[in-house]
């Protein structure tokens, strides 16, 4: 089979990157439901290939070679589904997945410091979160990694402070300036209509019970707006 026929000619519709505690899994899920497309995570592709969770591998075989089981699946991902897609946080640090991703609707999430390390929670499935000093570990993590994700991403959506159904709606309506003609007009007025200027939350909208740290909220009274809250990459 050539490169230019069969499974090699899909391609994700949206293609999500971003630290860790930035709401890849828990969005992508979302914005999967509403452009109604399936949602795969290059995490749990790796788990299910390895046939053991993310930290054993660290510890067990070392990251190098989670690395380079990362790198395969990215590829094979990259090249076989058509959904949303969520790479794993750590996935940009290889120069040939970065190389990959040009050419594809790549979505950065992005996540501060304070909201980051309340999501994550420091987890022990997150073996580079592990440490002595967790808040200066994930400080190291968002500075080095920042201008790589950056670097692959077409569009940028900060989640800081702002629930899964508001951070998809953002990147529903920035998707849809970015990429003309990718989404349809409905998906897109039906984010637009209940996305206020800067994402800012309308009063009892998006009060969620899901437990999930990403969908609930935080109060904002008082404290400014990421700005700029969306941001498209050249």
């Amino acid at each position: 089979m050539s490169p230019e026929e069969g499974p090699a000619q899909r391609r994700p519709a949206l293609v999500l990157v971003g630290p860790p505690g930035s709401g890849k899994t828990t969005v992508g899920r979302v914005l999967a439901r509403r452009i109604g497309v399936a949602f795969s995570d290059v995490d749990a592709l790796i788990v299910e290939r390895a046939g053991k969770p993310i930290a054993a591998m660290f510890t067990e075989d070392g990251e190098d070679a989670f690395r380079a089981l990362e790198r395969e699946v990215v590829a094979e991902a990259l090249a076989t589904t058509d959904g949303v897609l969520a790479l794993g946080g750590g996935s940009v640090l290889a120069a040939s997945t970065r190389e990959r991703l040009r050419g594809h609707r790549v979505v950065l999430l992005w996540v501060g410091l304070a909201d980051g390390i309340r999501r994550t929670g420091m987890s022990t499935a997150r073996p580079l979160l592990a440490g002595v000093n967790p808040r200066a570990t994930f400080k190291a993590l968002l500075d080095a990694r920042a201008p790589l994700y950056r670097e692959v991403a077409t569009v940028e959506v900060d989640t800081s402070r702002r629930s899964a159904n508001q951070v998809a709606r953002a990147v529903l309506v920035e998707v849809a300036q970015a990429h003309p003609g990718l989404l349809d007009d409905a998906v897109v007025q039906a984010a637009m209509e209940a996305t206020p200027p800067h994402g800012t939350p309308r009063p009892g909208v998006d009060r969620h019970p899901a437990v999930d740290p990403l969908d609930v909220p935080t109060p904002v009274a008082g404290v400014p707006l990421p700005h700029p809250f969306v941001r498209q990459h050249p």
